[in-house]
């Protein structure tokens, strides 16, 4: 099983921010911008008002898992950036996996 790429430095997430589109749903915000690889790298932002560190890891767990199995039906070469609303604290895998797939079609990315 491959590793899936991930945004690490803090550059790297202001240019996806800067540069990049951004779309939104009730619980999720999505950031796309073209890389220069052929990869996609994935970064995850959940603020500290969504609730604790319990919390915040489990939703990050949830993103990440349900972009990991939805990953070859996206576009390759791109930088996208998650970030969690408050309402994510009380969604199900299900509800994260749907709005991140929502995102995704509303993005164009979807293969």
């Amino acid at each position: 099983m491959k590793k899936t790429d991930s945004l690490s430095k803090t550059k790297n997430y202001q240019q996806v921010y800067k540069f990049g589109r951004s779309k939104s749903c009730r619980i999720l915000v999505m950031v796309v911008r073209k890389n220069e690889t052929e990869r996609n790298r994935l970064g995850i932002s959940v603020s500290k008002k969504v609730g604790n560190s319990v919390i915040r890891h489990r939703i990050t767990r949830l993103i990440r898992e349900s972009y990991r199995l939805h990953e070859e039906m996206l576009s390759s070469g791109l930088d996208i950036v998650v970030i969690a609303r408050n309402p994510a604290k009380d969604a199900s895998y299900y509800e994260v996996e749907e709005a991140l797939l929502y995102l995704a079609k509303l993005h164009k990315i979807r293969v």
